[in-house]
């Protein structure tokens, strides 16, 4: 009886020592394969300590790839159901296969690794849902809106959080409303300017790791291109596995075996001052990363934008444009024609609408000159003038609208007011058709979509989103579209925010998709009166559109 009280004397005692994040993940945290397998240590990774015990509500963390934030985004979490008694939430881009995975290869192994893990989860069967006691995590993707409105937790954690749907990280902060303790934790890899992680590390106090040189000891920091020596100018040369850091300083060179020892004492400097605790690291600091692989990846992103849009989010973790990514003032300007907005078709031609729907109801109308057919592609050989750019605050507002321009073909926006956007559809039958952005459709085609018993749906269409934004937003550089004189100053920003990010795809191929660092409402009107283009030339003149009587 007195040694189960002195055990249990003892397990308190050791559980209020364990007052910090970090403590605590030396403590009970094991970890298994990998580099560095064992007991926690921050030998490898002294940069993460700082991050496991910050108290800031939010925490910022934009980073290279495979730099440990994900392990102390994890401690943290387990940290709060253990010791502050909280119930956390851990959410990823998706729920499968991310959530997933996560639950796999991340929660699973740290609890059948370690003891005290284990006994401190009662249920672990449910993937999404874990118990410890009266406390849970849950473990989400951020495309459901059903499964972030039933997380009641305190803490929260945005794991890769420029791959998420960014108006629903929104509706997942607002989970913590009605807990005493709230924290946040958002980290992820870049992508571009003010988009995502980088929107809130650029509102943080933006802290950068810095460690004295061991040979001129001067306080220093590992920045690309000052601190890497690349040699030679190949991907493929044997030469360039001679390629090492160096101190930024006094140009000696930085060993990569020791970094863990010229680190150690290294410590974050903000380098402004803001609202939140911002990390930011690129991956000259990893112990795992030799020097002339990032020499390699930069030498490849020399010849390739999408190798080069990789280089700078995940090796330097860095936002990044790439030329060319994105339409400028410039383009927009040499596009302006010498006639004002609302302006009516000409005998002729081929008029339609496309409708984006948010808050507001932003609509393009677009008239279509046909020229020579060079293609059979019928957006190829048409020159685009934009009749009117406006917006309204209801659906019914916009049958004036189709009334006085008579659109051979309308398309809206499916979402987020689908049943509106039908409603739409079924008064101006035939001419209106309800679009969705898809995975599974190529290039310009516009698929039919089916209902459940396989039958088409004459006024769904599906197609691909980048397919069609690179036809629509490339009649600005290549001079086939006019706007009006007095163009809003809102369809500017909107055609500006859509950026084309390139990327390698799980295969190793080049793609690419579009992301946007503002509002884009414009850019999608005019992109959905693009694909209604090939849509009217289907349409017999039998089906003009009639006013009301």
């Amino acid at each position: 009886m007195h040694k189960k009280l002195l055990e249990t004397v003892l397990a308190g005692l050791e559980r209020k020592a364990l007052d910090s994040c970090s403590r605590w993940a030396e403590k009970c945290r094991v970890m298994g394969g990998g580099s560095y397998p064992g007991p926690w240590t921050f030998k490898h990774y002294p940069w993460l300590k700082d991050m496991h015990d910050s108290d800031f509500s939010t925490v910022i963390g934009q980073k290279a790839a495979q730099l440990g934030y994900t392990e102390a985004a994890l401690n943290r979490t387990l940290y709060k159901i253990d010791i502050r008694q909280q119930s956390a939430a851990y959410i990823l881009p998706t729920k499968s296969p991310d959530a997933s995975e996560f639950s796999a290869s991340r929660f699973d192994p740290a609890l059948e690794l370690s003891p005290y893990l284990q006994r401190l989860f009662s249920d672990v069967k449910n993937v999404g849902h874990k118990r410890a006691g009266s406390n849970s995590l849950y473990i989400r993707g951020s495309r459901s809106r059903a499964g972030l409105k039933s997380i009641p937790a305190g803490f929260l954690v945005f794991d890769e959080l420029d791959e998420m749907n960014q108006e629903n990280i929104v509706l997942a902060l607002e989970r913590q409303s009605g807990q005493l303790e709230q924290q946040t934790y958002m980290i992820s890899t870049p992508t571009i300017d003010g988009f995502g992680i980088n929107d809130y590390f650029i509102r943080s106090n933006q802290k950068e790791f810095f460690f004295g040189c061991p040979s001129c000891s001067r306080q220093t920091r590992l920045i690309f291109p000052e601190c890497l020596e690349i040699i030679g100018d190949d991907p493929r040369h044997p030469d360039l596995k001679n390629s090492f850091l160096k101190c930024k300083e006094c140009s000696n060179k930085l060993e990569h075996e020791t970094k863990h020892i010229w680190l150690a004492d290294g410590t974050w400097i903000p380098g402004s001052d803001g609202e939140y605790d911002g990390y930011h690291i690129n991956q000259l600091y990893s112990p795992t990363v030799a020097p002339w692989q990032i020499a390699e990846s930069y030498l490849l992103s020399l010849i390739n934008a999408a190798y080069e849009q990789e280089f700078f989010n995940s090796k330097l973790g860095l936002p990044h444009i790439v030329k060319g990514a994105r339409i400028n003032d410039d383009d927009i300007n040499q596009c302006i024609g010498n006639y004002k907005n609302g302006t009516n078709a000409k005998e002729g031609t081929i008029v339609t609408m496309g409708i984006d729907v948010g808050h507001w109801l932003h609509y393009v109308i677009a008239e279509y000159t046909v020229g020579p057919m060079a293609t059979p592609d019928i957006n190829m050989n048409t020159h685009k003038r934009i009749l009117e750019i406006n917006k309204v605050l209801t659906f019914e507002e916009l049958d004036s609208v189709i009334y006085r321009h008579r659109p051979k073909a309308v398309v809206i926006d499916a979402n987020p007011e689908r049943r509106k956007a039908f409603e739409l559809a079924q008064r101006f039958w035939g001419h209106v058709w309800v679009c969705f952005y898809g995975n599974a459709v190529n290039g310009k085609q516009i698929t039919k979509t089916r209902d459940d018993n396989g039958q088409e749906l004459e006024y769904h269409v599906t197609v691909d989103r980048t397919s069609w934004l690179d036809l629509s937003l490339s009649r600005h550089t290549n001079k086939s579209i006019l706007l009006p004189l007095d163009l809003p100053t809102e369809y500017r920003s909107n055609i500006k925010a859509l950026i084309r990010k390139p990327k390698i795809d799980k295969h190793g191929n080049p793609t690419s998709t579009y992301v946007n660092n503002a509002d884009d409402h414009y850019g999608h009107s005019l992109n959905y009166s693009e694909i209604a283009l090939p849509l009217a030339v289907g349409i017999g003149q039998s089906q003009n559109i009639r006013s009301p009587r």
